[in-house]
């Protein structure tokens, strides 16, 4: 049986490692696929992304396209996040967080920066919510309860994702607006 505290131990000290600790050098795909194994928790060989995956992910638009062969630690950054998110979340919706948080207005160190923060922080609630729960005598229990939170929890994210989408998409309607006004604006003058 797989020891509990063990595992809690791993969601108290295993992290992705911070941006300046990414590699600065441009990697190979099996190189790639070899490092993200350390980015991650896995449970399993079936857990780890692939080569195909990566080009999907590449293919709709979540990943930018490597350089020749070679990636980046910027591609390593999406790479964490999307191996992260997958589990939780659409691809749609998690395009949408993705571009916002690695996207956004700020440098893409920052926005791997803060999704790190964040996922420390989940990490170490879950973490701290294990400890009354590892005997293997109430597994069930145990099992309902983090279920239950995970419920929880993607509840509230997808509100936030809905409430995002809908403000992006009034941005969008806001801003083709703008040149329709200043066109129909500029007609008036013309008919003076």
């Amino acid at each position: 049986m797989y020891n509990l505290s063990v595992f809690r131990e791993r969601l108290q000290t295993q992290r992705p490692v911070a941006w300046d600790q990414l590699p600065d050098f441009a990697l190979y795909m099996d190189q790639v696929l070899s490092y993200m194994d350390r980015q991650v928790i896995r449970f399993d060989e079936d857990d780890g992304l692939t080569a195909a995956m990566v080009n999907n992910y590449t293919k709709s638009g979540l990943v930018p396209r490597a350089e020749g062969k070679k990636y980046s630690r910027e591609h390593l950054a999406y790479l964490t996040a999307i191996c992260i998110l997958k589990h939780v979340m659409s691809t749609r919706d998690m395009d949408l967080l993705i571009k916002e948080e690695l996207h956004g207005d700020r440098p893409i160190a920052d926005g791997y920066a803060a999704f790190c923060s964040s996922l420390d922080k989940a990490l170490d609630l879950t973490a701290r919510e294990m400890e009354d729960r590892t005997g293997e005598d109430d597994l069930a229990d145990a099992a309902i309860h983090f279920a239950l939170l995970s419920y929880a929890a993607g509840v509230a994210s997808s509100r936030y994702v809905s409430l995002l989408r809908a403000q992006r998409e009034e941005a969008a309607k806001e801003a083709a607006a703008k040149p329709r006004a200043k066109e129909k604006s500029g007609k008036d003058k013309g008919d003076r």
